[in-house]
């Protein structure tokens, strides 16, 4: 095993400056993935940052309705709060078809966000990976590619990211609070996760040093209905082929306010633009609700074996927004 060391800060601050000062440092919260990585030698830090002491376990619902979720937040926890049952159901039932209760008792808000891609190729250190080792090549591109990206994918990689947390606060309009030796700033969850390009080792658009403090909810419009649902290979512990999350306002019939996101298709939670201003405004109907999935999904390109995402991702978008929208 590599050497390494590990620091427990009291602070932020503290934290932030351990961090920032090792190349090679990890912040550590769960450990549900980051741990499992350094078994397989896919990571190999040279420093542990233990952020588990910090307080930034809460949940708060804020002034103007919203809610502000602490980075450290277990997934357990936060399936169960009241507020987010009542008024974000579709953040409830994202956590809750992740993982097992055992792992949601211990995985966090922020190492949900992080946790790395679960492509075979990037796990084998025998195959070439340009997530894992950059330049080295991606052999999911001519190998076994069923589960892998059909949106926003690049020559560079095809993985997928794979927390449903993700896509359910991509579909809130969720804002993920950042800490670093410059300061603080606030990245919008659609925009936090990068598509691969040609530097697919960047899963996010966090900096050295910078360390997740919390995810804030914009208040929801009264009325709203939210729902996520996911397919995948088995009922349990098992990682979304396609999700989808979505967030709907009527009324008098109308879309006052739509979002969706998809899940299992790219490299990050992938925001359904085309969907959403084809409805926005609208009466929906079985029949406009269908053209406004297939929108966004005529922008898909399937690898060689998994153009079944497309079909997949279009049934659950029309279950789910049909069911949401019906009088």
């Amino acid at each position: 095993m590599k050497p390494l060391e590990y620091v427990c800060p009291r602070t932020v601050a503290e934290a932030a400056a351990a961090h920032a000062a090792h190349p090679e440092a990890r912040y550590l919260g769960g450990g549900t993935n980051l741990v499992d990585l350094m078994r397989l030698g896919v990571e190999r830090p040279e420093l542990l940052v233990d952020i588990t002491r910090l307080p930034l376990d809460r949940i708060e619902e804020l002034p103007d309705g919203g809610l502000r979720i602490g980075a450290t937040v277990r997934n357990s926890d936060l399936a169960a709060h009241p507020l987010v049952r009542a008024r974000r159901a579709v953040l409830s039932q994202a956590v809750l078809s992740g993982a097992s209760g055992q792992l949601r008792n211990v995985a966090t808000t922020a190492g949900n966000l992080l946790q790395r891609t679960r492509c075979g190729y990037f796990h084998d250190l025998g195959r070439a990976c340009n997530k894992r080792v950059p330049g080295s090549g991606c052999a999911a591109l001519e190998g076994v590619n069923r589960d892998h990206a059909v949106l926003g994918h690049s020559a560079h990689c095809v993985a997928t990211h794979p927390s449903d947390l993700a896509v359910a606060l991509a579909a809130l309009d969720a804002v993920v609070e950042l800490a670093g030796p410059g300061g603080g700033r606030g990245v919008p969850a659609t925009e936090f996760h990068r598509l691969p390009g040609d530097r697919p080792e960047r899963d996010t658009v966090i900096e050295p040093g910078e360390l997740i403090t919390g995810v804030l909810l914009p208040p929801l419009p009264d009325g709203t209905v939210t729902r996520y649902r996911k397919a995948r290979e088995r009922a349990s512990h098992a990682f979304a082929l396609a999700s989808v999350a979505a967030v709907v306002q009527l009324e008098d019939g109308a879309v006052r306010h739509v979002a969706v996101a998809f899940g299992g298709l790219a490299h990050r939670p992938w925001r359904a633009r085309r969907t959403e201003a084809a409805l926005l405004g609208t009466a929906p109907t079985a029949e406009s609700v269908a053209r406004a999935v297939e929108a966004e999904l005529a922008e898909a390109v399937p690898l060689r074996d998994n153009a079944y995402k497309v079909t997949l991702a279009r049934d659950l978008a029309r279950d789910v927004l049909g069911a949401l929208t019906a009088p």
